[in-house]
């Protein structure tokens, strides 16, 4: 199988997302897809997998042109594309999402979808119940699902966007083995659109850079079988990162922030769950001060710190806001006394689909009832340019990138809260945004706010944090001082190495 792109054009109002950009993928390669966060990759992919369609252009397959009506046709024409967030439906299990992803909705062949299923399962290593609801799985595990029902579908290129977020290091180890095996041993397509520089090298054969919507050219990696020094891996990133941007860029790190009295404290916290054994917990977050919690999805963190903002029940322990009893208090309450928690799903949780940037400076305004709609897009443009979004102040917020509606959100922040509780707050960002919003973090924290936060990405976690929690199946290790770790040894501790001890 071979696809070109050829000449492909794509336009969103003024933002020239594709500018006539012509590329081959061929049978047998893992290609990657990098650039900056807007430069177009993501809009690339969706219309090569019939999610959005091209302003003009042409999609060749072994040669002969294809006309798209949809993500349907695409799969039909053996290309599909496992989105971040997978599509599959939370109240079905299993089995009945891979029967409904069928294409023919829902059939009574359970029997012989099963026997596909656990055929499929089976020849990747994945290991999915066919009766386990979907709520009840992990990330990596949903992904496995929708790799297994594309293939399925007859899908022979395989497109991934940022496949490796919220998984852990044993399962993109698995889920990387499943995709050399589909590309090197069975000729499969495999594009990979990522931000971590470390699993394009890993992974991919070849990259291909996007910038400002025009393709800046490819580059080889070098082979598994090459001696990959720890230097050799840090020339290729650099390379890369000059690709993206154009420039080189700087390691980033914290200064010494002062840090004041305490702004949270958590004695013996008991937080309720009924899929997950969580122990007591204590902690103390001071001003100034940066808390990051490690550990695989569905280990406890996420619960914990939705419990610290009011947003999860509590059955035991203290929980102290500025001093004051916060379980008396809803999470409205301690919004306005500075407690701000930011979620991971962007528009499932942080922003509103359809309304527009300028709506939603409006829904964060103090004097929200009763609206200057002038004043507010004057404010919205002017946190465009200090946050530096790519975007207007009428378009609505699922019309930007992953990379500017995390921006947005960040110019949606107070100004000078007492305390951020965040949700993988660089997730999907490319290397020079993620640095971008550390920056103003730590400005904040400058000032006196106090950050906890999680994160998959161990070196954001080691570079950033003061101290560490490092959370496995309910229970809570402390690295009291994230400068005496590395990013290996914090690994181990994800991996339940603390426990084992």
């Amino acid at each position: 199988m071979e696809i070109e792109l050829r000449r492909i054009e794509k336009h969103f109002g003024p933002v020239h997302a594709n500018r006539d950009i012509s590329v081959t993928f061929h049978e047998g390669r893992i290609v990657g897809i990098l650039g900056e966060n807007g430069a177009g990759k993501s809009t690339l992919m969706k219309i090569l997998s019939g999610f959005q369609p091209a302003d003009s252009g042409e999609i060749l397959i072994d040669g002969r042109t294809i006309d798209y009506t949809g993500p349907t046709a695409a799969i039909a024409n053996g290309i599909g594309m496992l989105q971040q967030d997978p599509l599959d439906v939370g109240a079905f299990t299993v089995l009945e999402n891979f029967i409904y992803g069928g294409g023919d909705g829902i059939t009574l062949q359970r029997k012989q979808a099963e026997a596909a299923l656990r055929e499929l399962t089976a020849r990747f290593g994945f290991e999915l119940d066919p009766y386990q609801p979907i709520d009840n799985l992990l990330i990596a595990e949903r992904q496995q699902l929708e790799i297994i029902r594309l293939l399925a579908l007859g899908v022979k290129t395989l497109i991934l966007d940022e496949p490796t977020t919220g998984i852990s290091a044993e399962q993109k180890l698995i889920l990387f083995q499943a995709l050399r095996r589909l590309a090197h041993d069975e000729g499969m397509i495999i594009l990979l659109v990522s931000h971590k520089l470390e699993d394009v090298i890993d992974l991919c054969d070849e990259v291909m850079v996007l910038r400002a919507g025009l393709l800046i050219g490819d580059m080889q990696m070098p082979s598994a079988d090459e001696n990959l020094t720890s230097a050799v891996i840090a020339d290729v990133k650099q390379a890369l990162v000059t690709m993206m941007f154009g420039e080189e860029l700087e390691a980033q790190s914290r200064g010494e922030i002062e840090m004041g009295s305490p702004v949270l404290e958590v004695e013996q916290l008991v937080v309720h769950d009924l899929r997950l054994d969580m122990q007591p917990i204590s902690m103390t977050a001071r001003a100034g001060e940066v808390i990051g919690l490690a550990g695989l999805g569905g280990s406890g963190q996420e619960l914990f710190m939705r419990a610290c903002a009011r947003l999860q029940r509590v059955t035991g322990g203290a929980l102290r806001f500025n001093g004051g009893n916060a379980l008396s208090l809803s999470y409205r309450q301690l919004f306005h006394r500075g407690c701000i928690f930011g979620a991971a799903g962007r528009l499932e949780e942080g922003l509103i689909a359809g309304l527009t940037l300028t709506e939603h400076t409006a829904l964060v305004a103090d004097d929200n009832l009763r609206i200057d709609w002038k004043d507010m897009q004057k404010r919205t443009i002017s946190r465009i340019d200090q946050y530096r979004v790519k975007g207007r102040a009428t378009d609505q917020i699922e019309q930007l990138s992953g990379g500017n509606q995390q921006r947005v959100l960040m110019g949606l922040l107070p100004d000078n809260p007492k305390l951020l509780i965040l949700e993988q707050p660089t997730r999907g960002l490319d290397v020079d945004s993620a640095r971008w919003i550390w920056t103003q973090l730590l400005e904040r924290c400058q000032q006196g706010t106090a950050i906890i936060f999680n994160s998959s990405d161990l070196e954001e976690l080691v570079t950033y944090s003061d101290r560490i929690f490092v959370f496995y199946v309910g229970s809570v290790y402390e690295v009291p001082d994230a400068n005496d770790t590395s990013i290996d040894e914090l690994g181990f501790l994800i991996g339940g190495e603390f426990a084992r001890a």
